[in-house]
């Protein structure tokens, strides 16, 4: 990119970055003058605008129309925030609503690359109103079943962040840029700058990736063939073995494990430090990992791993997996988020459960766990795309079976699912600790115990 800081880049420069040499077809709307000075009669409005328009070329803060990013056509709109700030007027709101217009007669995903400050003081009300023309525009892209992907450069604030910018589907971010609803001049003047910087979004749970320029047109291609859209897709396949690598006691690739004899010793290997967790399976499923990152409510969970992933066959697949730790009100609801988004845009969801349990701290009853854990039951039920859950580790009660599949749940040869641990289980029960092992196999939770009840459909590996 030809400026020096990518993130600062102009409109045209941004587009040029993505779609290379496949060019960029640009659209505009049909024409809606302003009466002179704007609809405020703001003095000096029109000098500005045309001030405005002889520095940098535009006629507006925004650039639309089609283009190419990889091998995947889309619908790109990009803020000039050289144009008065890249600042939203009527006119602006015209160029954004074709924008999504387009990409919603052409059936095509939305591709935005934010830089803004947010809405035009010289148009006042009017100005301020765009917001809600784009939030219909983006409901409507939606309810199709159209993605929508934002690239936010440096700054990205104010109304545009809170509608182009955070109301995508996946958000990611230039590094340095700063973004934020509040921006530089009307936030408090002690207040952490990290809080409004892409880093921070990012550790907030509000931007789903930084990513920098050299690496954005390979992930947003990435991005663009992940989520479609796409022909009617079939169930996510169930991984058919323990990934490569995978130590004792798991089997590794086309061997057979032996079963648990009792529910002492599958509750062991559920636990055992050296069995395959998460990662060594998304790994071994996956070519190409996209994560989503956050619940957008101000909190991650690092122990929940979310996204979106190809197949070496290139069959896109949304993925929720759970990394052996207890799961935290922000994992579900970032769960949650996942299955929906998968669900609108027609894609298959493979869920990996391994929990002892949800959370059960005061923080996380304070964070609403309850809630979120509900919302992650719903998401599943509501479902209309194959939902398949494999069992790799421990299913701890309600905090596992929240993420399972009813029906379309397989269990691995190392896993184990009960409706409470088998400790608590004697703990509730007042029997001595000596007799955690007889719970365990009273509580039939072995893969086998688990397929005889109806509960799995299979044991894999």
């Amino acid at each position: 990119m030809p400026d020096a800081n990518p993130a600062r880049a102009t409109a045209r420069e941004a587009i040029a970055l993505l779609t290379g040499a496949a060019g960029f077809t640009e659209h505009r709307p049909s024409p809606h003058p302003l009466p002179p000075d704007g609809p405020l009669g703001w003095a000096g409005y029109d000098a500005a605008r045309e001030r405005a328009s002889a520095r940098t070329g535009e006629e507006e803060s925004v650039v639309y129309g089609t283009g190419v990013v990889g091998d995947r056509a889309c619908v790109l709109l990009s803020f000039e925030f050289g144009f008065l700030g890249g600042s939203l007027g009527r006119q602006t709101g015209d160029r954004l609503a074709a924008a999504y217009e387009l990409a919603l007669t052409r059936r095509l995903p939305l591709l935005a690359l934010v830089a803004t400050g947010g809405s035009r003081m010289q148009e006042g009300m009017v100005a301020l109103t765009q917001l809600q023309r784009v939030a219909a525009a983006s409901v409507r892209l939606r309810a199709a079943g159209l993605p929508q992907i934002a690239v936010v450069r440096d700054p990205t604030t104010g109304g545009g962040w809170a509608t182009v910018g955070a109301g995508a589907d996946v958000v990611l971010a230039l590094p340095g840029a700063q973004v934020g609803f509040a921006g530089s001049r009307v936030r408090p003047p002690d207040a952490d700058p990290y809080a409004y910087s892409a880093e921070g979004q990012f550790a907030a749970g509000q931007v789903d990736a930084v990513v920098p320029a050299d690496e954005l047109p390979a992930t947003v291609t990435h991005w663009l063939r992940a989520l479609g859209p796409h022909e009617e897709l079939p169930a996510a396949p169930v991984p058919g073995a323990l990934p490569a690598g995978g130590g004792e006691p798991g089997a590794g690739p086309g061997t057979a494990a032996p079963l648990p004899g009792t529910g002492r010793e599958a509750v062991a290997r559920a636990r055992d430090p050296r069995r395959p967790r998460a990662e060594a399976y998304l790994a071994d499923y996956f070519a190409v990992r996209l994560p989503l990152h956050g619940d957008r409510s101000g909190s991650t969970d690092p122990g929940l791993l979310c996204g979106f992933g190809l197949r070496a066959d290139g069959l896109p697949v949304a993925y929720v997996a759970q990394c052996g730790t207890p799961t935290r009100p922000a994992g579900y609801r970032a769960a949650a988020r996942t299955i929906r988004l998968a669900d609108r845009l027609g894609i298959p969801v493979l869920t990996l459960v391994d929990t002892p349990g949800a959370a059960n701290d005061a923080e996380a009853e304070r964070a609403g766990a309850g809630a979120a854990i509900a919302d992650t039951f719903a998401a599943i039920a509501a479902a209309r795309v194959p939902v398949t859950t494999l069992v790799i580790g421990e299913g701890g009660s309600g905090g596992a079976l929240a993420l399972a599949a009813p029906g379309k749940t397989h269990v691995t040869v190392d896993s184990y699912f009960s409706v409470i641990a088998p400790e608590l289980a004697a703990a509730i029960l007042k029997r001595p600790p000596s007799e955690t092992g007889a719970t365990a196999d009273q509580l039939r939770l072995r893969p086998q115990d688990l397929v005889d009840l109806g509960f799995a459909r299979s044991i894999v590996g």
